[in-house]
């Protein structure tokens, strides 16, 4: 299983409060499982980290693996953007997060579904 983990749960997972979410995150680093983050999530995390969550944050990244920015992915977050940034307040970085989801066939793991209202786009459940 492919799971691509949105930007608020990796801050979930780097400030460790949510023991559940911990214990998911560890699930998905087993063998049967393949992990992924977007540079917009690298970028979300690091312009939030405080200096003594730094080596946290940077052992995060090393544990799973980034999804390569391509064309189709800007393509696709172009067209997400064109059907739903008025609709439903779609804003770049969750365009670019769900196109990056679709393309690679992941499921997406966050808590703010309002952010993805894309009918491509599938969930992780836990």
């Amino acid at each position: 299983m492919i799971v691509l983990i949105d930007s608020d749960i990796l801050i979930e997972i780097s400030r460790g409060r949510n023991r559940q979410t911990l214990l998911e995150f560890q699930n998905l680093l087993t063998p049967a499982h393949f992990a992924l983050y977007t540079p917009v999530s690298a970028a979300e995390l690091w312009r939030g980290s405080r200096p003594n969550e730094f080596q946290i944050t940077a052992e995060l990244f090393r544990s799973l693996r980034c999804v390569d920015s391509t064309y189709e992915i800007g393509e696709l977050a172009g067209e997400f953007l064109r059907k739903h940034a008025k609709s439903h307040a779609l804003e770049l970085p969750d365009a670019l997060i769900a196109a990056s989801a679709v393309a690679t066939q992941a499921l997406l793991w966050t808590r703010n579904r309002k952010h993805y209202p894309m009918p491509e786009l599938s969930f992780y459940e836990i």
